[in-house]
């Protein structure tokens, strides 16, 4: 599903990753993990095609999707990458609904079709009576998976987090972790997570770990 061959990132003099060779499944949920600053969310971006690396390539179902640019490149993101972070990035003037739509919207879908799917995203997880609150008035578990219906409303075929669970209490965080599965066995995602929680990363299919810029042996 995924593959990366020979991915190098430097900043200035810092070596970032030094050459990170990796294969994941379809439908596979893949957990990253390792000290502060060992790359991982510098994997992570590259992988999601945020940033690019300075050498090396990532193949999508055997696309080399490095050499895409541009609008080819962004066109291709909205349409198979899902996104969920730490801090939510919910737009706080807009309503859970209108937060979830926006990439659909971005992919050029129309608004009867965008909030249609946002509101059976929401629905599914269990927000069908938050639909017009605003992020100010829900709480961190209920923004979260706002994040995470946003993530989903194109049908990707891949789910990148970030910490997703890094900001929640243990109640919150239990019930995120248990959705990253229910959503792979429903919607069919290939997900990939970077993650200090290690109760997490041990729930995962798989667990890469990053030291000193490589991927060293499975903990």
């Amino acid at each position: 599903m995924i593959r990366t061959t020979g991915i190098t990132k430097a900043y200035g003099e810092l070596k970032v990753l030094k050459g990170i060779d990796i294969s994941i499944e379809d439908r596979e949920v893949v957990s990253i993990v390792g000290a502060s600053g060992a790359g991982k969310t510098t994997l992570l971006q590259i992988i999601g095609t945020l940033d690019r690396p300075d050498n090396g390539s990532i193949f999508y179902n055997g696309s080399d999707i490095s050499r895409l640019k541009g609008k080819s490149l962004a066109a291709f993101r909205n349409s198979n990458i899902g996104f969920v972070f730490q801090f939510h990035q919910l737009l706080p003037e807009f309503t859970a609904l209108e937060n979830v739509c926006i990439p659909a919207y971005i992919a050029g879908k129309n608004k009867i079709e965008a909030e249609k799917r946002a509101t059976e995203l929401l629905c599914f997880l269990n927000l069908s009576e938050r639909l017009d609150h605003k992020p100010s008035e829900l709480s961190g578990g209920e923004q979260q998976r706002v994040a995470v219906a946003r993530a989903l409303v194109n049908n990707p075929s891949v789910i990148l987090a970030d910490e997703p669970s890094g900001n929640l209490d243990t109640e919150n965080k239990n019930e995120l972790h248990k959705l990253f599965f229910k959503l792979r066995d429903t919607f069919g995602q290939t997900i990939i997570i970077v993650t200090h929680d290690r109760q997490l990363a041990a729930m995962s299919d798989r667990i890469l770990q990053i030291k000193d810029g490589q991927i060293v042996n499975e903990p």
